[in-house]
């Protein structure tokens, strides 16, 4: 038997450390099943499909994966809204049931979990990581789901937990019969906004399960019923390959009814980061001597950040967590390319609020701080031959905003067309991608839960770096460039 795939050591040890060096420390979080032994967050996985576009263009491509459900259907988001993302959601729901019924078998077990849905909702949450639960009435009348009557073959539950002043629970996961995840930067809503999300099975399954489990539900999670001649195969494209579909809406399928992934077993990291009540604010503090809690996601990216050897791409929908911005000034003194690709005025009041600043600013305080290096290509003056070898040329840096074709649209009136970036999506060297909720702004980094994952795997980053681009034609204004001026 071959060994088990593992992720790059240049990138693998330096992240396992900092997690040993940090465990004290992470076990204090909640949940902090993986301080003691952090390699436990080392998995692999076989990607099935990745898509872009707005959250109600997502999940219309994912609904007919989503039917598939025979079992266990869990969702976890952060924010829930009425919208027709709802309303696609609520047509699964009903086609689930009535499988259920049709069947003769056990109800679908469907868990819904959230953070956050309105001001009022988390003004008066219950203070607690055991969160609250909702009564069958609340269903339709406060989430607008289907009246209970019409879901007669679904074991329903919907949970939230928020803890105030910031403590909101960001990551967005579907889990299906505990079998396939899919993983989508949106949440239940109403935003028009660009979006992404990937697909996949194996081992790395039950780090969603188990994250799950020890977070949400709190207790044993009741085995499933073996499967039966009777249960619908699951879901697959009619054909691999990549399809646009307009609006920034680009889909690849790697597997089909006929032909298995070719991305298959590849080396994954479960990356975790809990949520904290303090925010440690620091508001005359430099960007250097600000330390991020060190989570497995942060600590991830700060490794990224701190081993790249020649590129980082960035498209993340803020950029303001002071630890993040060091570490990418330092990787371009390093000789590192970097390639920004964020949003100028998205959320604004919540920046400001979580950062006492907001993206613009630091994009601009970045910019400046750069150009304080030397030019692309150039070197430091040396005064011998060693130290000229050790000073490298500073990399290219990159800035663009995101900008919706066509220009912005009011609410309403997008017509499909992405008013915002909220994709968090990082490459590393073409050899490591991260997924996830997590953004490089204060929140994410500070206060809020959040969940990616590291895939290592270069025909991915390559496939997955197409789709973006793909996606981005028409729909990326430059800000910056250093290899071409201002």
């Amino acid at each position: 038997m071959p060994p088990p795939v593992s992720p790059p050591a240049p990138f693998q040890e330096p992240f396992i450390r900092s997690l040993d060096e940090s465990s004290r420390s992470n076990y204090q979080d909640d949940p902090n099943y993986y301080a003691k032994y952090p390699r436990s967050l080392i998995s692999i996985s076989t990607i099935s499909s990745f898509t872009t576009g707005t959250g109600d263009a997502i999940y219309k491509s994912l609904a007919p994966l989503l039917e598939t459900t025979n079992y266990e259907l869990i969702l976890v988001t952060c924010f829930w809204a009425r919208s027709s993302m709802l309303e696609t959601l609520n047509t699964i729901l009903r086609k689930l049931s009535n499988k259920a019924i049709r069947r003769g078998t056990e109800k679908i077990r469907v868990r819904l979990c959230f953070s956050s849905s309105s001001l009022f909702q988390k003004l008066f949450h219950k203070q607690s990581v055991t969160g609250q639960t909702y009564d069958r009435p609340a269903w339709t009348k406060q989430f607008g789901l289907p009246d209970p009557d019409e879901l007669h073959g679904i074991d329903l539950q919907i949970k939230s937990i928020f803890i105030l002043p910031f403590s909101v629970m960001h990551p967005k996961f579907i889990i299906i019969d505990r079998q396939t995840v899919l993983l989508p930067s949106c949440n239940i809503s109403w935003e028009e906004w660009f979006e992404g999300a990937i697909t996949f099975t194996g081992p790395i399954v039950s780090q969603f399960t188990k994250f799950y489990k020890e977070f949400w539900l709190r207790e044993e999670l009741p085995d499933l019923p073996a499967p039966t001649d009777d249960d619908s195969q699951p879901w697959n494209a009619d054909a691999a390959g990549t399809s646009n579909h307009g609006h920034g809406h680009v889909t690849t399928h790697f597997s089909s009814a006929t032909k298995p992934s070719d991305i298959a077993d590849i080396p994954t990291i479960f990356l975790p980061s809990p949520h904290r009540r303090n925010p440690h604010f620091q508001p005359f503090a430099s960007m250097e001597v600000v330390s991020a809690p060190p989570t497995p996601l942060n600590a991830f990216i700060l490794t990224l950040l701190g081993k790249a050897v020649k590129s980082v791409r960035i498209q993340s929908p803020n950029l303001t967590s002071p630890p993040v911005l060091t570490a990418i000034l330092s990787a371009l003194r390093r000789g590192i390319d970097v390639s920004i690709l964020t949003s100028e005025r998205l959320m604004i009041l919540e920046q400001l609020v979580t950062a006492g600043t907001t993206t613009s600013r630091r994009v601009k305080t970045l910019i400046k701080r750069y150009k304080a290096l030397e030019r692309p290509g150039e070197r430091r003056p040396a005064t011998d031959e060693e130290s000229a070898i050790a000073l490298p040329r500073v990399g290219r840096l990159s800035v663009s905003y995101f900008e919706p074709s066509g220009g912005a649209k009011a609410r309403g009136d997008e017509g499909g067309e992405p008013q915002q970036s909220h994709l968090k999506m990082m490459s590393v060297d073409g050899e490591v991608l991260v997924l996830g909720s997590g953004n490089l702004d204060r929140a994410s980094w500070f206060t809020s839960q959040e969940l990616g994952v590291a895939f290592f795997d270069e025909r991915l980053v390559k496939q997955i770096e197409s789709v973006v681009d793909q996606a981005m034609q028409g729909r990326a204004k430059l800000v910056y460039d250093s290899s071409v001026g201002e």
